[in-house]
């Protein structure tokens, strides 16, 4: 199909549930991406870090050439080496828990929306020890959330995301949500009542502008899970698998979940979500209770193994360290050199520039540099390159963002 084709038959065909990019790439090797025309684009924004190898890593692509021509799909009450191998895999890179596997982020934090309300109605009638009994009759089912996170487009998990714009138009919304101002442990304390089962967050919120949690707010929502006996639940499907320089992001807080997401990077680029439940409380939901079609299957299972290789094998979380700190360290010589940067902030290779102007035009101008990044929240450029990127392409994609910015800076 040539360009006009493409962009016709999207236009007649394909909903409009997303904004475009006026580009087709035919192409991905690495960082690098080919356009129809051949044009070659740096991507420091690759898929919202679903590519955290890169496009098309080999050792994804020989794990799934081997799983697709012997088995691409068996039904989950079934057996297959791969799920169990995986699951092991998560546990050893994690905590002692069980895992459940499904098709994206917000299928994974659907589950744990699903799992905190059947913990809470398993207290119903039990003598929890806790400062704030079940309610008689109804159980606990109460999830506290926060201000600008984001958990996904599903019902549920659009409940539970701290965002009004995309809740708009959907409503009315399950409920049993509270959300409350993210890093403010005082507005959680008043958030609590005998209906709450647990607190879901982002450790870095991603569409919420690159927030990080700090670490004392942390601690004390751990301790406050601990001793109302709720469950704590962490979101790394952006964090997970290595963004922020440790296996996953709740390794820097010195603390354990109770429940954990994970869904973008795991399989290379193929579609995957998973949740990673503390052994003690994993078999509540027991069968029919949850499901998930093509949850798990072989070839994701394969191509999840394979990524988890890389990241071990090429040293890869020691080359977020390095090339993380390298990132922020060039960010903030353009904050130091540009007025219009207002901070630069994040963890590991998890980076937002907040500016003081609409960063859309920032952005529009980097990709007819054929540089690739993302902007949130109007006036926050994200970058989040592939784990295995080097300190020669930062320098190449800073240094087109310098470019541009000095002539914003000098044009307003």
């Amino acid at each position: 199909m040539k360009l006009q084709e493409v962009f016709d038959s999207y236009n007649d065909y394909i909903m409009p549930t997303y904004t475009k990019t006026p580009l087709v790439f035919v192409k991905g090797k690495g960082s690098k991406l080919w356009d129809i025309h051949n044009n070659v684009y740096l991507d420091f924004f690759p898929g919202w870090g679903v590519g955290s190898l890169g496009h098309c890593h080999p050792k994804v692509m020989q794990a799934v050439r081997d799983q697709i021509s012997k088995l691409i799909f068996i039904p989950n009450s079934y057996y297959h080496i791969s799920q169990a191998k995986l699951a092991k895999e998560l546990i050893f890179w994690s905590y002692p828990g069980k895992v459940f596997f499904c098709n994206s982020g917000a299928e994974a934090n659907e589950g744990a929306i699903k799992l905190s309300r059947k913990f809470g109605q398993a207290q119903l009638g039990s003598d929890t020890s806790s400062a704030i009994p079940a309610s008689v009759g109804q159980g606990r089912y109460e999830i506290i959330t926060f201000e600008n996170s984001f958990h996904g487009r599903t019902l549920a998990a659009l409940a539970a995301t701290g965002q009004k714009k995309y809740q708009a138009g959907f409503e009315p919304l399950p409920e049993g949500f509270k959300t409350v101002k993210f890093n403010d442990i005082e507005e959680v304390k008043k958030a609590l009542t005998d209906k709450t089962a647990a607190i879901m967050l982002e450790l870095v919120q991603g569409e919420g502008g690159i927030n990080v949690a700090d670490k004392d707010f942390v601690l004390s929502l751990r301790k406050i899970c601990d001793e109302r006996k709720l469950l704590l639940i962490i979101d790394e499907v952006q964090t997970g698998i290595g963004r922020t320089g440790k296996s996953f992001c709740y390794q820097h807080y010195g603390i354990i979940p109770d429940i954990m997401t994970l869904a973008k990077a795991l399989a290379g680029g193929l579609p995957v979500g998973v949740m990673v439940v503390k052994k003690d409380i994993a078999d509540i939901l027991g069968p029919g209770m949850h499901a998930s079609t093509f949850g798990g299957g072989p070839v994701i299972c394969k191509a999840a193994l394979a990524v988890l290789r890389a990241l071990q094998e090429e040293k890869l979380l020691a080359n977020v360290k390095k090339t993380g700190d390298y990132l922020f360290l060039k960010l903030n010589a353009l904050k130091d050199k540009y007025q219009v940067i207002k901070e630069v902030r994040g963890m590991g290779l998890m980076a937002g520039v907040e500016l003081n102007i609409e960063g859309k035009g920032i952005v529009e101008e980097c990709m007819k540099k054929r540089l690739l990044i993302n902007c949130t929240h109007g006036k926050i450029l994200r970058f989040m390159p592939a784990l295995n990127i080097t300190k020669r392409e930062i320098d190449k994609a800073v240094g087109i963002l310098d470019g541009i910015l000095k002539d914003t800076d000098i044009h307003g």
